[in-house]
């Protein structure tokens, strides 16, 4: 029965219908990322699916009362799927200054970030009653000072109201003396477990740059209460700029609380064009109702579903907040010659909280950029699969920075997907080699070709908004691995521009699990699609990042077109 159902199936989807509404592209090439036919010279589509891959002649005959779409030289592929991303804080970093450094903006020096901060304040972009002043994206890696702007710094730019400047990284933050009067954090506040309240030299006066936990816990004091549909316009506008790359399915990593009230009623009233997968924080996922709600599992309802939960293990390693098992090369000021940055949780508490995921069936992805977070991570997969030795469970190293070529094997062995960051190559390669790792550990970082060579596959993601989810910088530095300052790091980790691909597409499909409908051209999958302005198959390969995304396609129907140029 199941047979002649799945047949009837096929049946109904392959055979020409005179009077369907086809659509048939050809004209340009088209990278399928199916091995079993990598190229093809039309494909048509029905329904919202692949119906036909071949040749230009024979989609004719399949639909010959197909609307004709004429590439004009331009390269078709799959629609890229984000492996790990922060949609709904993308919406957050376009309410905010610019504060990123060259080549995405202007933040090369703290007299940079004071003026773009108060022409910001000058011609807000926030909504009216927004009583805070937010910058998103400042580097220290980058700054003509090589140093954090400190509370001073950022009282220059205003005293009446809190200031805030957040790291690029997410993980740390500065702000005013405002600011953290209104956090209440005062000389005589402790560190919070998890993070850091920096402090002026020789004193116990906070010096404005608070790291992980600290930051997180005075940016949530500090943000301003919004309107649903303030929400709704913030989590458009990350949307909006996930499909200008080319994505046709986006990740929201460690959604919190309110966002995860938010997602549902966005899908609700039909304001998601792509595919949405959620993954809650841990810790507001093990109370949360939504885990056992509609919207959690495999299928999407109105392009949302929730994957599984979230957990961070430690923090940035561009921000030498990342736990590593040998000392920074440079440690930050302040502190001992043997720091080695610090975990989010004790191992005790990580054991537990995987444990409790596993008890609930829920894909785990662990954000663990140091190599003792991931040996923390490894033993908590360990603990988790022998008390449940009959659940064969996909959990997701994400990030992966300082992944040891030892740690590869072990996670071959239990079954946990690398996704790998080769952008950070290119935005603190240099960083990294001179200041983070030094010359020998930063050679290594995001470690494709280990895990190749382990038989194993990868994804690469951009962890947006961390850096803007521009598809084609992630193929550029998963290919080439060049930095900044134009040298290459780790040339034995670079990798084909066909891996690349399938890191971003098929390979991305089947960390979620979706490799069946999504990832490649084939018939039957979704017709999620990406028209380019070149291929980047043929292309010269230190050209990857100039490939331009000109329409993005999801089900079939353009969600995303490219202004003409002039």
């Amino acid at each position: 029965m199941k047979m002649i159902l799945a047949a009837s199936i096929l049946a109904a989807l392959t055979a020409p219908a005179a009077n369907a509404a086809d659509t048939l592209y050809s004209g340009g090439p088209i990278v399928t990322v199916d091995d079993k036919q990598p190229s093809a010279e039309a494909i048509v589509v029905r329904d919202g699916r692949i119906a036909f891959v071949g040749t230009h002649k024979a989609a004719r005959r399949f639909s010959p009362q197909a609307q004709q779409v004429d590439l004009q030289g331009r390269t078709l592929t799959p629609g890229f799927i984000d492996a790990h991303g922060h949609v709904s804080g993308v919406g957050l970093q376009a309410l905010s200054a610019n504060l990123l450094p060259a080549p995405d903006g202007e933040g090369n020096s703290i007299p940079a970030l004071q003026k773009i901060m108060r022409e910001f304040r000058a011609h807000p972009t926030t909504p009216e009653g927004y009583k805070v002043l937010i910058g998103f994206g400042y580097d220290d890696s980058q700054l003509v000072e090589q140093r954090h702007p400190t509370r001073q710094d950022l009282d220059a730019i205003a005293t009446d109201i809190p200031v805030i400047l957040m790291h690029q990284s997410g993980h740390l933050g500065a702000y005013n003396s405002k600011a953290l009067e209104l956090a209440g954090i005062t000389a005589d506040t402790p560190n919070p477990p998890g993070g850091v309240i920096r402090r002026e030299p020789g004193s116990n006066v906070p010096d404005g740059v608070l790291e992980e936990s600290a930051h997180n816990m005075a940016l949530a004091k500090l943000m301003p209460a919004m309107t649903l549909e303030q929400s709704m316009a913030m989590l458009e506008a990350g949307q909006a700029l996930y499909m200008k790359y080319g994505y046709t399915t986006a990740q929201d990593g460690k959604t919190d609380a309110g966002t995860l009230q938010l997602l549902p009623m966005a899908a609700k009233a039909g304001k998601l064009k792509i595919d949405v997968v959620s993954y809650p924080d841990i810790e507001v996922a093990l109370h949360n109702p939504a885990m056992q709600g509609p919207f959690y599992g495999l299928n999407y309802t109105d392009h949302f579903r929730i994957g599984g939960v979230k957990i961070s293990l430690d923090g940035s390693p561009q921000g030498k907040t990342a736990w590593l098992t040998k000392p920074y090369y440079k440690v930050p000021e302040g502190e001992k010659p043997d720091y080695a940055g610090y975990p989010a949780f004790p191992t005790a508490k990580v054991d537990d909280l995987i444990t409790q995921a596993w008890g609930h069936d829920w894909q785990v992805l662990a954000h663990a950029n140091g190599d003792a977070a991931i040996d923390q991570l490894i033993h908590a997969v360990s603990v988790a699969e022998a008390k449940y030795p009959d659940k064969h469970l996909v959990p997701v190293l994400i990030h992966g920075q300082t992944l040891r070529k030892d740690q590869v094997g072990e996670l071959r062995r239990l079954g946990i997907f690398p996704s790998l960051f080769p952008m950070h190559t290119y935005y603190w390669g240099d960083w990294h080699r001179d200041s983070v790792l030094g010359p020998e550990r930063a050679e290594n970082i995001s470690p494709t070709q280990w895990v190749l060579d382990a038989g194993m596959v990868f994804t690469s993601h951009h962890d947006a908004p961390v850096v803007f989810p521009d598809s084609m910088r992630v193929l550029d530095a998963t290919v080439n691995r060049v930095t900044r300052s134009g040298r290459v790091l780790g040339p034995e980790q670079r990798v084909s521009p066909e891996i690349a691909l399938k890191s971003i597409t098929l390979w991305a499909a089947r960390q979620y699990a979706e490799e069946s409908s999504k990832g490649s051209i084939e018939v039957g999958k979704r017709a999620d699609l990406a028209v380019l302005s070149d291929n980047p198959l043929s292309i010269e390969r230190s050209q990857l990042h100039t490939i331009k995304v000109l329409q993005t396609i999801k089900d079939g129907e353009v969600v995303y077109e490219a202004k003409p140029t002039p």
